[in-house]
């Protein structure tokens, strides 16, 4: 289980993305606590990633940027018919290919696509 606190944002993003190189500041001087967990180098369980799909109201395929370099170099770019599990071991296996970073503060959880994202929702706050 992922715990959730108002006082505190978690963000899980990749260090190796420019999109997460880009949240992090943002993340970081929020009033709030903050805790990262970056996934290139933290692993995140199969539990946790289900458990973050299912409050983005998300399948665990639509997690995944199929478009990436390292996702196309390793299966293609051709449709993949898998499970949940084979899903969850390509996230596992391949971190980078996550598409955004992901926010969760208190029972929020969201995919933030830019900086601006996560900047309105600061500002809501």
């Amino acid at each position: 289980m992922i715990s959730k606190d108002n006082r505190q944002i978690k963000l899980y993003y990749n260090s190796e993305t420019s999109i997460g190189r880009q949240i992090l500041p943002f993340v970081e001087a929020s009033e709030k606590k903050v805790l990262t967990i970056d996934i290139s180098t933290t692993k995140v369980t199969g539990t946790q990633w289900l458990e973050i799909a299912d409050h983005l109201k998300m399948s665990i395929s639509e997690l995944v940027n199929v478009n990436h370099p390292d996702f196309v170099k390793n299966y293609g770019n051709k449709a993949m018919n898998l499970n949940e599990h084979d899903w969850l071991k390509l996230i596992e296996t391949h971190p980078i290919i996550i598409n955004y970073p992901i926010v969760i503060h208190g029972n929020n959880f969201m995919q933030i696509k830019s900086p601006s994202d996560l900047a309105k929702y600061l500002d809501k706050e």
